[in-house]
């Protein structure tokens, strides 16, 4: 086997404008997300990211320490990091002064992963919309408030 022979794999590794599966956690794990408050605020956040950042946001869970979304870039979009940078920033702002807590509120690193297939898709899909259930959190996988989707983003 040639020391290249591995490259022949690249151009199908390649994904023009992806669609990425974004996971972002509490600081400390700390158990804030699911309030009425805080879910609000990451919800308009999801749905002005559009907007704001060029990043069309589109199916979601957030649970009490942590959110997953699913998220394309529009042309013109900020890049990823940034995006999530300034998500970040305008959601703790917001979220600590309607509780009246300190910084941080976010992790400071975030987990992306660029999706390669649709069937990649459904499996983050089904395993994101079944984290409520799993925690004990609802006794069905329908009951869970907290879940939606801003835009329908398909692979």
């Amino acid at each position: 086997m040639s020391a290249r022979a591995h490259l022949h794999r690249l151009s199908t590794l390649w994904v023009e404008n992806p669609l990425y599966f974004v996971t972002q956690n509490t600081a400390g794990r700390r158990r804030i997300l699911h309030l009425p408050a805080s879910a609000g605020i990451v919800r308009r956040a999801l749905a002005d990211a559009d907007k704001v950042h060029g990043w069309a946001v589109g199916k979601f869970v957030i649970m009490p320490d942590h959110i997953h979304f699913f998220v394309r870039a529009r042309p013109g979009a900020k890049s990823l990091s940034n995006f999530m940078r300034d998500w970040k920033r305008w959601t703790a702002r917001e979220i600590l002064a309607a509780h009246g807590l300190r910084a941080p509120l976010w992790q400071a690193e975030f987990f992306d992963h660029a999706l390669r297939s649709a069937n990649s898709y459904a499996e983050k899909w089904e395993y994101v919309r079944l984290n409520p259930l799993r925690a004990g959190l609802v006794l069905s996988d329908e009951s869970w408030p907290h879940e939606g989707e801003i835009h329908a983003l398909t692979y």
